[in-house]
């Protein structure tokens, strides 16, 4: 670990702006030292803590993530503010490990609101209990003959229900796929550092209590949610992302299953061990950090979409995020493959299949994009934001007009 990094304090003035939202520069963020500061946005998406006092932090989803700023920071009175860049990250952990817990705990129910938020406004879903969440995974996967991941799924709802409605049916179906299953994993093994799952298996579903943090060693997964009778894709993770972390955190159900996408191999880290990583291990307690910091930045992006009002808008949207997230910016003409096709694209905002279908027919008429082996491919990335632009410039309008 290198020597102390020289932190920075600055001072704001009262009515001072500190950061503006759409800010390009999000390069450090900000441990309040002294005074107040006021947070807003310009949509209110989610119910937060807006005042700030000492101790408290701001600007970290922006700067870990490397996405701009998305939030706005005002002083309230004259503050002093300590300035951290993404480089002095790692010696802060390794240093003052409260700090670092305190906003990987705030990030944990950050996820928590976003995800309820998301279930609510784009999924249309009400809360239920995790053991009927469990057994609606288990059905569609049978439904739509992924017999691995049902048995799973059936597997852990009977495990988790007591006296529910539907155990007697779940056990039948499981002694009808038993011969039709292979290479299933129910149980945990504490000991077990690493773990090799094969393609089209469940890992854990939604709803299933979690205990362990993964992270992905080679392959990639899948992370889905069940609405409204389909599977909704929220990202496909590759070798070096980590996943599992709320569960993890907070003792709560999982709020989306995760599934080999590929023959996968994961690590394992547990609540045992987690807080010894803290500071022995503080880059991956950064890593860990930046990638909450990207799905809470991501998180929010899928709520603003949803307040796009035309759903040709969202689908464009929705792409121009996805470019975001992997770093690309308009720049010159360029080509660029997603990771996914038109199917997970109409998934992505949630809507039913024949609307998504007449949807993505509108959207592939409208600009020089194709869907090559299940992967939509775009010759112009430029013509995404364009699109994206004018339909964000319709939707400011719209809000406007009484």
């Amino acid at each position: 670990m290198p020597d102390k990094p020289l932190l920075s304090f600055v001072s704001y003035k009262q009515g001072s702006f500190i950061v503006l939202e759409g800010k390009q520069n999000a390069d450090r963020f900000f441990i309040v030292k002294q005074g107040r500061v006021m947070l807003s946005k310009e949509v209110e998406l989610v119910a937060e803590d807006k005042l700030l006092k000492e101790g408290d932090f701001f600007g970290v989803v922006s700067s870990m993530s490397g996405h701009r700023y998305i939030e706005t920071a005002q002083a309230l009175t004259d503050v002093v503010l300590i300035a951290v860049s993404k480089d002095q990250y790692p010696w802060l952990i390794q240093n003052n490990a409260p700090i670092a817990m305190k906003i990987i705990r705030q990030f944990s129910r950050r996820m928590r609101l976003l995800d309820k938020a998301l279930t609510t406004q784009i999924f249309k879903l009400d809360a239920q209990d995790s053991a009927s969440q469990i057994y609606d995974v288990a059905e569609y996967y049978m439904r739509q003959g992924q017999y691995n991941i049902a048995f799973y799924a059936y597997h852990q709802y009977i495990k988790g229900a007591i006296l529910d409605e539907h155990v007697a049916s779940a056990r039948e179906r499981m002694l009808k796929l038993a011969p039709r299953v292979k290479g299933v994993q129910f149980e945990r093994n504490f000991t077990e550092s690493v773990r090799n799952y094969a393609r089209n298996t469940m890992i854990f579903s939604e709803g299933e209590t979690g205990h362990d943090l993964y992270i992905i060693q080679k392959g990639s997964v899948k992370i889905v949610k069940i609405a409204q009778a389909q599977e909704v894709l929220l990202a496909v993770l590759q070798a070096g992302d980590i996943f599992g972390e709320m569960a993890l955190l907070e003792s709560k159900p999982r709020t989306a299953s995760a599934i080999a996408f590929e023959d996968v191999t994961l690590m394992t880290v547990n609540r045992q061990n987690f807080e010894d990583l803290t500071a022995t291990q503080p880059q991956l307690v950064a890593r860990l950090t930046m990638l909450l910091s990207d799905r809470i930045w991501f998180g929010y992006k899928q709520l603003a979409n949803a307040h796009i009002i035309d759903p040709l808008g969202r689908l464009y949207d929705q792409l121009l995020i996805q470019l975001e997230k992997d770093g690309i910016t308009r720049g010159e003409r360029q080509s660029y493959i997603f990771n996914f096709g038109p199917k997970e694209l109409a998934n992505m905002i949630g809507i039913p299949k024949q609307e998504g279908i007449n949807l993505m027919k509108r959207l592939m008429a409208s600009i020089r994009i194709t869907a090559e082996e299940n992967r939509l491919c775009v010759s112009d990335i430029r013509e995404i934001f364009k699109k994206a632009e004018f339909y964000h410039k319709a939707n400011r309008i719209g809000r406007a007009l009484p």
